[in-house]
């Protein structure tokens, strides 16, 4: 799929990014070049001496802003496929700063699809989050506009051959920025955990498994679509008790901006979401021509019930202590 192919990530040195460039390295020997874009030049430098040149000449490190209209279209000269990681994540801190979310998350995704659009990418998959599923804070608001940017999108390719898509999930395993690291700076630092709420619930999704649902969205996706991957959760209280259940825990309370439990299919959107198997589709509104390609793509494409939601309280699947440990000390390894 990607061998012989040209990628570029936005936002590429990222935890998503640094996974992704591993795997697509050991999955697709083949490929013809892959664009780290990034504003963070440390992050380049380090991941430039993981990556050194003489074995990966196939790599390119692109230093720029997706606030950067100019700059980015200059980074899509000759790409096939694009994947778009960059974004501002922290949701307190949108709070305080939200024009800098906006010029980034909106503005930014923006300027990618007009340089998509004014070149030969084939196809572009736009990383999401479960809080853009009715947003109660700014940074889930801003990735809301972006996924309508992109959805939209498709209705200025005419004859092109490019697809827009947005793939949403929820938090990832480890990553920068989520719990999981500041648990682990706590017991580092020999600190009780804070906990917002006993409650509260989060999807869970490894970087490996976010790795493998971009690989199915560029395989499958055909435009307008926003993918939901079926996806496990859990609750914080039983993530505390699996690193350390013998630490101290103290309730600090909800942060602004932040939700008990996070949405990734409200009911709203239940009315256009269609069952695949291993995933969700939210389809474009009123699009016939979307929904019979889907069914023809898969034999158990199915519609939900109008009434239907997914979001890490009511899900099914739940992570349990046992289970979380494992997840974290395969995290460790890697």
């Amino acid at each position: 799929m990607l061998n012989n192919k040209s990628i570029l990530i936005t936002g590429g040195t990222g935890s998503f990014g640094q996974m992704f460039v591993k795997s697509v390295i050991k999955e697709y020997p083949k490929i013809k070049r892959l664009v780290i874009f990034s504003r963070d030049e440390l992050k380049q430098s380090e991941m430039a001496a993981d990556f050194p040149k003489k074995k990966y000449d196939f790599i390119r490190f692109f230093l720029g802003d997706v606030r950067d209209k100019d700059r980015i279209r200059r980074a899509m000269k000759d790409i096939d496929y694009v994947i778009h990681a960059a974004a501002l994540k922290q949701v307190t801190t949108a709070e305080y700063n939200p024009n800098e979310f906006i010029k980034t998350n909106v503005l930014g995704a923006q300027n990618l699809i007009e340089a998509c659009l004014d070149s030969g990418v084939k196809k572009v998959i736009a990383l999401s989050t479960d809080k853009a599923a009715a947003p109660i804070n700014l940074y889930g608001a801003t990735k809301l506009c972006s996924d309508k940017l992109f959805i939209a999108a498709n209705n200025y390719v005419g004859k092109k051959d490019l697809v827009f898509s947005v793939l949403r999930y929820g938090n990832v395993f480890g990553s920068r920025g989520s719990v999981v690291p500041i648990f682990r700076q706590r017991i580092k630092d020999n600190k009780p955990f804070e906990i917002t709420d006993p409650k509260m619930t989060r999807f869970n999704l490894t970087l490996d498994q976010a790795v493998k649902m971009v690989y199915w969205s560029l395989k499958n996706s055909i435009g307008g679509e926003i993918c939901v991957p079926k996806i496990p959760s859990f609750n914080i209280i039983d993530l505390a008790i699996a690193m350390d259940n013998d630490r101290k825990r103290i309730i600090s309370g909800i942060r602004v901006g932040e939700k008990l439990h996070e949405e990734l299919i409200t009911v709203s959107d239940s009315l256009n979401t269609f069952d695949v198997g291993s995933n969700y589709l939210i389809l474009p509104q009123k699009n016939e021509s979307t929904i019979n390609k889907y069914k023809k793509k898969f034999e158990n494409f199915k519609k939900v019930n109008n009434n239907f939601s997914y979001n890490s309280f009511n899900n099914k699947d739940k992570l349990g202590i046992s289970e979380l440990k494992k997840i974290i000390l395969s995290d460790e390894k890697n």
